[in-house]
């Protein structure tokens, strides 16, 4: 049995819960139209990558529209595995890969989009939180290699997405050096997030080796 945690995050485990409750009935009236949860995890991909796109042109606003609609599609999959019973490995792991592609393409298309404006601060603080995110994911990963499911942190996937669209909107509507502050945020609190998860990991291991 894998250690798990969940303390140290912005919303709890139950604020959680409940946000996935809410979801259940659309992804069981997606599964009724004969979508299955990996269907609806490379739809939810493909959104992802319209918002790229927007991105890159430079369209702030319509960039996070796009990926609000994104985050709340995001985690009908796995809702609609667990109320089915269709839940899998593969379908755990392709759910990831899609995660960390469309985490990818999004900040790709950010800087890209900020290249095209002459926001240069953007660019670079967009590949600054492209990797600290990308570290968090990896951190986690690592851990339950060993056993451990560090799933904690006060910028988990969720928090790091609200706080994007966030700057997005503020980006578009009054400056980019809004964008340019979120994007930084966002990389100071993965930082924290990964130092938490590590700290984590090594109380978790240590406890086993002591059980041992």
């Amino acid at each position: 049995m894998a250690a798990r945690a969940t303390q140290g995050s912005l919303l709890t485990g139950d604020e959680r819960a409940r946000i996935k409750r809410i979801g259940e009935p659309i992804a069981l009236l997606l599964g009724r139209l004969g979508l299955s949860p990996d269907a609806l995890t490379i739809a939810g991909f493909g959104i992802v990558l319209v918002a790229a796109f927007t991105a890159a042109a430079g369209a702030w606003i319509a960039t996070a529209a796009i990926l609000i609609l994104g985050t709340l599609f995001d985690g009908l999959d796995g809702t609609l595995a667990r109320a089915t019973g269709k839940t899998s490995d593969f379908g755990a792991f392709l759910d990831s890969t899609m995660d960390r592609a469309g985490e990818a393409a999004i900040y790709a298309g950010i800087a890209a989009g900020a290249a095209m404006n002459g926001t240069t601060e953007v660019i670079g603080l967009a590949t600054l939180a492209l990797g600290a995110g990308s570290l968090v994911s990896y951190v986690r990963a690592r851990g339950e290699g060993l056993g451990v499911c560090a799933n904690n942190g006060i910028a988990q996937r969720g928090e790091r997405a609200a706080l994007l669209i966030v700057g997005l909107i503020t980006g578009g509507a009054i400056t980019a050096t809004w964008l340019a502050g979120a994007l930084l945020l966002i990389s100071v609190l993965s930082a924290i997030t990964v130092v938490q998860r590590i700290r984590f990991i090594r109380a978790a291991l240590a406890t086993a080796g002591s059980r041992a």
